[in-house]
């Protein structure tokens, strides 16, 4: 028996008295949402920018990136707000919009050239890096600890450019997993578009998993202060072990895959999806095995993935997660969003599993079914509700928040703010990030240096020079306020690794929603 209103009602009870409507008539502009969440990564890359870039205020940068171990590191892209590339969560994001496309590419139109060009920019440093140096995987460029102490533009950086590497003697088993997840997923996405290229990418796949498997150790005690407090791996390496395998039996179907899967004996439950956690992504990933080959061998990890839906739906008796009195999945107070994008990937893409499967599965007494998710992405909210619209008899699907929480990152929250920059007439103006805050090239030709952009430009209160269109910010806080402040990065601050994951959940709900 579907669940009746309980904490759902409450939030949404709450969102209407207390803030006033936060639902719109009809839906937010899913297409144009997902136009812009690709376009943002145009901002974060680094290297010779093309003739056809479409954000015109950011330049050609780094060019010698990986002379001081005299390789070619150019390309990639810029982590977040600074000028730093870290491998670690670019290598996420990269498997994060491959799975986007391999899963709703169908859906994206005219974006899908996009969303491969944005894939290849990644992977063709990510190669590099791979191939560079037999016996060596780069994996990031740039000393966090001097840049970070700067408010420059890429375009004009004169910090160290320092390479990082993991090697035998040095292992990073977390970074090189990540890495073979994101090559090998991405094979897949160029499997028919480019196959040599995609050759190209899986057999470089194999090579770095085979690394990552025989050389154990976690990159963060390998590089110590390079990557920590930044990127460290707080979950260990299990976690991207399992990840990169499960994506190069993807791409591969190879027994030793499989039997490398089914070796690692992984029980942890979880509640979080992010660069550093990959445990219930792995799961939703293989449980795909189980749902839709049949495969019972795979029923552990189908297990495991309801457990971490259990664990998210906030009706279910044995939820963990906490929700903001507006109805934003809450999980840790720094760049929020990045969890409620990646939760609600996993959310999307499992829902999908189920309804091609018809599979139901239950939290406690509560049951799941295709029906009950697949209403997320039909039942639209076409007036502001009354109480007699949330009678007790009425019942609300527990797929709710996979769209809510899509909904109120486009606006459809208490502030009526877009989180995603450029999207809708209300979004932040003053995010934490070097390029959009400083002056471009064109309008400021002089050298901003190290110390130059922060008077006058970090410390004012004026909106950002360059719209990064896109970019889907750190958000709100526990209690839905945000202070759109420069220098509060926990909140302000964009990143890959958020944008990367709501691609997905954006193309499914443009091609099924017209506005």
């Amino acid at each position: 028996m579907e669940t009746r209103v309980t904490l759902w009602l409450l939030l949404l009870l709450c969102s209407v008295m207390c803030f006033g409507t936060s639902v719109v008539q009809g839906n937010p502009n899913y297409k144009d949402a997902l136009a812009k969440s690709i376009l943002f990564f145009q901002g974060q890359r680094s290297g010779r920018l093309p003739t056809n870039q479409l954000l015109s205020w950011r330049s050609t940068s780094g060019l010698s990136d990986g002379a001081l171990a005299h390789v070619d590191l150019t390309g990639g892209y810029y982590d977040a707000g600074d000028n730093v590339k870290f491998n670690f969560p670019m290598a996420y994001t990269t498997t994060m919009l491959s799975w986007s496309t391999l899963e709703y590419g169908k859906r994206m139109g005219a974006q899908l050239p996009n969303a491969r060009a944005a894939i290849r920019w990644a992977t063709d440093y990510l190669l590099k890096c791979a191939t560079a140096t037999p016996g060596k995987l780069y994996v990031g460029v740039g000393d966090p600890n001097v840049d970070h102490k700067c408010w420059e533009r890429p375009e004009d950086m004169d910090t160290v450019r320092s390479v990082y590497s993991v090697s035998p003697s040095n292992p990073g088993s977390d970074v090189a997993g990540e890495t073979a997840a994101a090559l090998a997923a991405a094979s897949l996405v160029f499997r028919v578009a480019d196959p040599k290229y995609s050759k190209l990418l899986l057999k470089t796949a194999k090579q770095v998993m085979q690394f990552a498997i025989q050389y154990r150790g976690a990159y963060s005690d390998s590089l110590g202060s390079a990557v920590c407090p930044f990127y460290c791996s707080y979950s260990g390496y299990e976690d991207e072990l399992l990840w990169g395998a499960a994506w190069l039996y993807r791409a591969t179907n190879d027994v030793y895959y499989a039997n490398f899967l089914k070796s690692l004996g992984d029980n942890d439950a979880t509640d979080i999806f992010s660069w550093d956690n990959k445990l219930a992504g792995a799961r939703v990933l293989l449980s795909r095995n189980a749902l839709l080959n049949k495969d019972g061998s795979y029923d552990q990890f189908r297990q495991q993935a309801e457990d971490f839906m259990c664990r998210i739906l906030p009706n279910s008796p044995s939820s963990t997660t906490q929700y903001t009195p507006g109805g934003l999945m809450f999980k840790l107070s720094e760049s929020n969003l990045q969890y409620v994008t990646s939760i609600t990937f996993l959310l999307a893409t499992y829902s999908k599993y189920m309804a091609s499967a018809k599979h139901t599965f239950s939290c406690g007494n509560m049951l799941i079914t295709p029906s009950t998710l697949k209403y997320l992405a039909k039942k639209q909210v076409s007036q502001t509700p009354t109480l007699s619209h949330l009678s007790l008899s009425f019942s609300l699907p527990l797929s709710q928040p996979q769209k809510l929480q899509v909904d109120y990152i486009l606006g459809v929250n208490p502030l009526k703010m877009s989180y995603m920059v450029g999207y809708g007439t209300t979004f932040p103006r003053r995010i934490h990030h070097r390029g959009s805050s400083l002056p471009s090239l064109v309008s400021h030709p002089q050298a901003i240096g190290c110390q130059g952009g922060f008077q006058p430009f970090y410390y004012t209160s004026s909106p950002n020079p360059n719209i990064l269109t896109g970019a889907i910010v750190g958000g709100p806080d526990q209690n839905d306020a945000f202070s759109d402040d420069r220098t509060d990065y926990s909140h302000s601050e964009p990143a890959t690794y958020i944008n990367g994951a709501i691609v997905g959940p954006l193309a499914y709900f443009a091609a099924s929603y017209s506005t």
